[in-house]
């Protein structure tokens, strides 16, 4: 009875990952297809342009911003939800305490992206006077994803055998270096695949940005304070106004290429980082 009952179990979990993994090939040909007539280095290399702004020319500018985007939210909020997860699993000594700082992370990821775009145009354009800038756009994404790196850290760090650590502290070692070289290379290759799969989220957002650093053109960005364009908001763009159905595909496929070599890229160094140890 238990033999059968984990076969179907097998054959279902068999089924389910062959599933996910077809929809995720179609949707990839899809947009492929439908985009791949204007895909080519000018488009990648140059700028919009067109009497009908975005119909020709490229998306250069686009695509240094959204990068921008990624490391100025990514390592705002990596910083702190790593911080985070270790103040909560190593040093808050309260129950309470932990439960209340866990129920605002959880209350954080649950607040609407439009809404933390308004915030971040309220508070970060407005009161702390960025401006419309690359700095409000990415620490608003950066408080998006927080809880995403800040969940899957703690839970990394609370999967680590305790006899390791406290081996460590029997030895006299201190906590601070014990995290430091012991705990943090331990949980490498999973605070990796987090950050990118964070970046990546963080990426491919488009409400958080509009009010706070997306523009329509915009030559690429010398400083953090200035404005940007980005792929998520030039596709918005493309497709709302009905500009280029084609040119939209095509941003979106090269959206969702960058994506997958900067999440390749991150699991490829965690596996590297693994073996070196």
């Amino acid at each position: 009875m238990k033999k059968s009952r984990f076969s179907i179990i097998k054959l279902l979990s068999l089924i389910s990952g062959i599933f996910v993994i077809v929809v995720i090939l179609f949707i990839f040909l899809y947009i492929f297809l439908k985009g791949y007539k204007s895909i080519n280095l000018k488009f990648i290399f140059d700028k919009p342009k067109g009497d009908v702004f975005g119909k020709e020319g490229g998306i250069f500018p686009a695509i240094i911003g959204s990068l921008y985007l990624l490391l100025i939210s990514t390592a705002f909020a990596g910083i702190f939800g790593i911080a985070c997860a270790i103040y909560t699993s190593f040093y808050c000594k309260s129950r309470k305490t932990a439960l209340f700082i866990n129920l605002i992370t959880e209350c954080i990821s649950g607040i609407p992206s439009i809404v933390l775009g308004l915030f971040g145009y309220t508070f970060f354009v407005l009161n702390l006077n960025f401006g419309k800038s690359l700095l409000s756009g990415g620490l608003t994404l950066g408080i998006m994803i927080f809880p995403f790196i800040e969940i899957r850290v703690e839970k990394a760090l609370k999967e680590i055998k305790r006899d390791v650590i406290n081996s460590s502290y029997a030895l006299g070692v201190g906590k601070a270096y014990t995290i430091l070289k012991l705990v943090l290379p331990i949980i490498k290759k999973e605070t990796l695949s987090t950050l990118a799969l964070s970046g990546g989220f963080a990426m491919g957002a488009v409400a958080p940005i509009i009010l706070t650093c997306a523009v329509l053109s915009s030559l690429v960005p010398k400083s953090i304070f200035d404005p940007s364009m980005a792929l998520p908001y030039h596709l918005y763009i493309l497709v709302n106004e009905g500009i280029s159905m084609e040119k939209a595909y095509g941003t979106a496929f090269v959206l969702m290429l960058i994506l997958i070599i900067i999440n390749a890229g991150a699991y490829t160094l965690a596996l590297r980082g693994g073996k070196n140890e």
